[in-house]
């Protein structure tokens, strides 16, 4: 899942990345307005952190053209400004949630998280395939009710795949969801992946198969020979 951060402070930037990373988000960063604004026209994202004191404009200013273009991506305000006033305004002028600097990191993920699982929205599903599911908010997966452990980034691929299965998903869409754009990403990262996955739940005794499509992507879908 992919995030935006919008932060000029490189070292909290750089601590928010590897956080987030670390409990599963893929995460761009972005220091100025301006590169936000480019950011979020190009890429969809799950949601924004938005700090509002940047260099080169004010935060609040990105959001309200955000809003003005009908994009309903969660927005989660992460500044110093702390006010009521402050907090008022951001939210009228179309955040989501507003968090106060200094913060804890892990009410930073739980409200994310909480974000995320509004209707529409990614997460709070129970996602299934043969007898393979996976809980999109506790981030794990399980064969006949068994849990199973894999890496953050393998439960990104399974996530991904699941989410459309049935349906071919391109390696351009896996590599986008699952590194962010600082990364980088060998030629054969998402092979690798795929690899583990299909292992794991094989021995696990998963009744799914996850096709190659060559020169496509990749299909999860049940295998009903099992």
């Amino acid at each position: 899942m992919r995030l935006l951060v919008v932060e000029d402070n490189n070292d909290l930037a750089q601590l928010l990345v590897k956080g987030l990373e670390a409990v599963g988000f893929a995460a761009d960063v972005v220091a100025t307005a301006g590169e936000a604004r480019a950011a979020v026209a190009t890429t969809r994202y799950a949601a924004v952190v938005l700090d509002l004191g940047l260099p080169d404009g004010d935060g609040l200013a990105v959001l309200r053209e955000v809003r003005e273009r009908k994009d309903a991506t969660p927005v989660l305000v992460l500044t110093a400004r702390g006010g009521v006033h402050d907090r008022v305004a951001g939210l009228r002028s179309g955040a989501d949630d507003y968090l106060a600097k200094p913060f804890a990191f892990e009410e930073l993920v739980a409200r994310l998280q909480a974000l995320l699982r509004r209707p529409g929205d990614l997460l709070g599903q129970l996602l299934r395939v043969g007898n393979v599911a996976f809980d999109t908010e506790a981030r794990q997966a399980f064969v006949d009710d068994q849990p199973q452990f894999f890496s953050a980034r393998e439960v990104a691929v399974l996530e991904i795949l699941m989410r459309r299965s049935g349906r071919v998903v391109s390696k351009k869409l896996v590599e986008d969801h699952l590194f962010g754009l600082s990364a980088d990403v060998g030629s054969n990262a998402v092979e690798v992946y795929i690899h583990r996955l299909r292992k794991q739940l094989a021995d696990a005794g998963g009744k799914v198969q996850i096709h190659t499509i060559r020169g496509v992507g990749y299909l999860i879908a049940e295998d009903r020979e099992r």
